[in-house]
């Protein structure tokens, strides 16, 4: 196991092109959600994510020397939307994997741990959130939560962790139920070691592996959900950084979008880029700690 350390896997991830490029790309973007205040700074610091507008007038306007990225319609600032949108990204991704991860982690190991008629009936509670499509499922759940919570984060991010557990919680169940009865779990058990120590000390941390590199991969995918929110309506409030919501602010212009491609590449590049980031570091750490893909190497 000390092969598998954190130094082991960071020196195999420096040595790989994919992974580099996920990291320097995560760390690109880390650099400009910690000098958001400096690149882009807030009119009023008590709102920072309040996108600074000049005006109301309909029509976006190109790049400038006062707004390098030009603005979308009602003259909101592309480039604050796109900095300030940096810290957006990561606390709806982290905030959303880790409650998604710790819900599905709970349900996954007690229905695999105990077994019986607790695994049969958390089961079948996974299996009725996941025969909904996730993304309407969401559209759904956050429109209803909006109404009763008011606006703001709160609601996209509860609905998409509300239908994103379950796959957690399958996944773990499975590597609990393989490792569960090996050797080292059943000398605890013989030894007279309480289930939750079990569990916790012995079985999780050597079956959780699967689950993190699918969370690490995760962040960027609830990233892209919660900009789709935003986009229809249902994330983020209008004005506030956010890629999806800075999106939004096209939908009346697509025909002519060949005059103000602004509005959509600087934003949109934003996501593909953040997502990348997340999907090559997650496909690199699943190969590295991977027994099997390691010594298909």
């Amino acid at each position: 196991m000390k092969r598998e350390g954190f130094g082991y896997v960071l020196r195999q991830m420096l040595r790989r092109p994919t992974s580099l490029a996920g990291l320097l790309l995560l760390l690109a973007f880390i650099a400009i959600a910690v000098l958001a205040p400096v690149l882009a700074p807030p009119e009023d610091p008590r709102s920072p994510y309040s996108i600074p507008h000049t005006g109301y007038r309909p029509e976006p306007s190109a790049p400038s020397r006062e707004h390098i990225f030009g603005t979308t319609e009602r003259q909101f600032d592309v480039f604050y939307g796109v900095v300030w949108g940096t810290r957006t990204a990561f606390q709806v991704g982290l905030i959303i994997t880790a409650a998604a991860l710790v819900i599905g982690l709970f349900v996954g190991s007690l229905a695999a741990y105990y077994g019986g008629w607790l695994d049969n009936v958390l089961m079948r509670v996974v299996e009725i959130v996941q025969a909904f499509p996730f993304l309407l499922a969401a559209l759904t759940l956050a429109a209803v939560l909006r109404g009763r919570l008011g606006s703001g984060l709160t609601a996209g991010i509860a609905a998409l962790i509300a239908f994103g557990w379950p796959a957690y919680a399958r996944l773990i169940r499975g590597d609990i139920l393989s490792v569960r009865t090996r050797d080292f779990a059943l000398a605890a058990r013989a030894i007279g070691a309480k289930d939750r120590r079990i569990l916790v000390r012995h079985i999780l941390p050597n079956a959780i592996f699967p689950t993190l590199v699918y969370a690490s991969m995760d962040i960027g995918s609830y990233v892209l959900s919660f900009a789709a929110l935003s986009f229809l309506g249902l994330g983020a409030d209008v004005g506030y950084a956010d890629w999806g919501q800075m999106i939004s602010f096209a939908r009346n212009w697509i025909p002519s979008l060949a005059t103000y491609p602004h509005i959509v590449v600087y934003p949109g590049l934003a996501i593909l880029l953040f997502v990348l980031s997340w999907n090559l570091l997650g496909d690199a750490f699943r190969d590295i700690i991977d027994p099997r893909l390691r010594g298909s190497r």
